[in-house]
């Protein structure tokens, strides 16, 4: 079923709009809060917890590209869990590793004096990663933002791993070289 309709079942009201959303992006949402819970079960509540957040959220809200704003909502969710969980549960996970990667290009963003730094961090690396190549912009979302193994990201854009990882790799240091040019101290 189009989106469109799908969007316009919540509207409706009609349940079976819940349906339709599992059964096209069921998977979809899975693996998104899988790579960052590395829990099955806490996964699958998250995406159960994503069907409810959509039921309540449409209306008002009628997004324009449905697959976005669900794993928008099932990212942001999975991430509130996994740090939600005590460190001693905690398990290495592909968020705690994608952002690993990231240490040494954005700063730490503790404290309130920091919130306006922060969003001016956001939209510097928005505007870094509307300069790069559509491959490497992609790249780089896949694994930083959806938080996807090299291994995924190599097999969805057709590279060697070697070649995501020094791409990834290149993007990182060009980031972190335009972040220092930007003023923000790293």
């Amino acid at each position: 079923m189009p989106d469109d309709q799908i969007v316009q079942l919540y509207w409706q009201r009609e349940e079976h709009a819940l349906q339709e959303t599992e059964q096209k992006y069921g998977r979809y949402l899975f693996q998104i809060a899988y790579h960052v819970l590395s829990d099955q079960e806490d996964s699958k509540e998250c995406v159960n917890d994503t069907y409810y957040k959509a039921w309540k959220s449409i209306p008002p809200h009628r997004p324009g590209m449905l697959s976005a704003y669900l794993g928008k909502i099932t990212r942001q969710l999975a991430i509130d869990r996994y740090r939600m969980r005590g460190r001693a549960k905690r398990l290495p996970s592909e968020y705690v590793v994608s952002l690993a990667d990231l240490e040494e290009c954005i700063p730490d963003g503790k404290g309130i004096e920091q919130h306006v730094e922060l969003k001016l961090l956001a939209e510097s690396i928005n505007q870094y990663l509307g300069g790069l190549t559509p491959q490497a912009r992609n790249t780089f979302i896949g694994r930083y933002y959806f938080m996807d193994t090299i291994r995924e990201v190599a097999a969805y854009y057709q590279m060697s791993e070697p070649k995501v990882k020094s791409l990834l790799y290149r993007t990182r240091k060009g980031l972190k070289q335009y972040l220092e040019q930007e003023g923000f101290a790293l």
